[in-house]
């Protein structure tokens, strides 16, 4: 009887303790879960300032890290239909290599984004000369744009974590006139959505066009190319270009061209149909499409579908455009995470925006920003899978 009781004593000891462990383990996992945001060291850049990682996290197991140094999306994981998460974007694993020899990956792009040709304007009778960086053109504001700047942050705690970056432009930076203040926040929402909020006031008039240069990857990791993804875009047109990829003017209707991407279409599908001139001028896709519908409200741009991984990104904008752009010049010469190198079309970008060289074309939607106005948008990529 004694050494069944001692026997009982035991398992009773046992069973607490395993269910301990258990409750531990449980809390521990629902601890993970919670949102949150993480701040760290990036690194030094090369004038001694100090650039600052943070990662927010959301309670599905979503993460998004953002760096300080030109508001880039280091890092963005996303589900596939089995549940793993892995990372959907190109980047690189160190802020030096960001710094030396970074074509954009993940970069917060202004004053502005896209091209304006041969980096001249007139606005209000008074012309401006910026910065030029891409075949005569000035490209993504030029050779120190947004992208290459430090951000100060605000992190903003909550079940949909976000991080607040601010910075000033002073009056000149690259040729643009007026002090413009910009504030840019990115949200990790609860439903797998980065939400990305764009707003800028000026004292002088100016032009600005702000976008996102994430390069994407629904395989996860990048070790393959975007050609088998499958891409809707909501739009009817695009601008075609000149030979510098500057538009002509036009907005040409894409029905009946290489540009149709009003179903459903797997990007590699036509991207070398040479006999297009766009497409050579291009070198496959590097366009903007005009989005359909009208006015500011939230409306569906675009739907990347990987199936492989069985991964959905869909991309929601105020903005009237979208450049789509397919890794094109990606030449194998960059080494991206893990020394990988990244090759042509390994990676597409769908960049929310203002039409390109819109200061230099009154018929396109303006992008003049005054005294007294404050510039707002929004773009949300949101991901899933089926």
């Amino acid at each position: 009887m004694k050494l069944f009781t001692q026997f009982l004593s035991l398992a009773l000891v046992t069973g607490l303790m395993t269910m301990n462990a258990c409750t531990s383990k449980k809390e521990k996992e629902a601890d993970e879960q919670k949102p949150g945001i993480e701040k760290t060291t990036y690194g030094q850049l090369p004038n001694g300032q100090t650039a600052d990682l943070y990662t927010l996290h959301n309670a599905s197991g979503m993460t998004a890290k953002i760096t300080t140094y030109g508001g880039i999306v280091v890092g963005l994981t996303a589900p596939d239909k089995e549940g793993k998460f892995e990372d959907v974007t190109l980047g690189f694993d160190s802020l030096s290599s960001y710094v030396k020899n970074n074509p954009f990956f993940g970069a917060l792009v202004g004053r502005y984004g896209n091209r304006i040709a041969k980096g001249k304007f007139t606005l209000d009778g008074k012309n401006y000369t910026l910065v030029t960086n891409n075949f005569g053109n000035h490209l993504h504001g030029g050779t120190v744009g947004f992208d290459k700047v430090l951000w100060t942050a605000t992190p903003v705690e909550g079940d949909e974590p976000a991080l607040k970056l601010t910075y000033t432009s002073k009056d000149g930076e690259e040729g643009y006139p007026g002090n413009l203040s910009v504030e840019v926040t990115y949200t990790l929402q609860k439903d797998n959505a980065l939400k990305i909020d764009y707003q800028a006031t000026t004292d002088k008039p100016t032009v600005v066009n702000l976008t996102n240069h994430t390069y994407f990857n629904l395989t996860g990791g990048a070790k393959r190319d975007v050609m088998d993804h499958e891409l809707t875009l909501n739009a009817d047109r695009f601008l075609p270009v000149d030979k510098t990829l500057i538009p002509t003017g036009v907005l040409q209707p894409v029905a009946g061209t290489p540009f149709d991407f009003t179903k459903a279409t797997v990007i590699g599908k036509r991207i070398n149909d040479s006999s297009d001139v766009q497409i050579k001028y291009g070198l496959g896709y590097d366009h903007a499409w005009i989005l359909n519908g009208s006015g500011d409200s939230l409306k569906l741009a675009a739907t990347v579908y990987e199936p492989t991984s069985g991964r959905v990104m869909e991309v929601r904008t105020t903005e009237p455009a979208i450049q789509f752009y397919t890794g094109n010049f990606l030449d194998g010469s960059v080494t991206g995470r893990e020394g990988f190198p990244y090759k042509k079309r390994f990676a597409l970008c769908l960049e929310t925006e203002h039409y390109p060289d819109s200061p230099n074309h009154p018929a396109f939607p303006s992008t003049v920003l005054r005294p007294g106005q404050t510039y707002k948008t929004t773009t949300i990529y949101q991901f899933s899978t089926k």
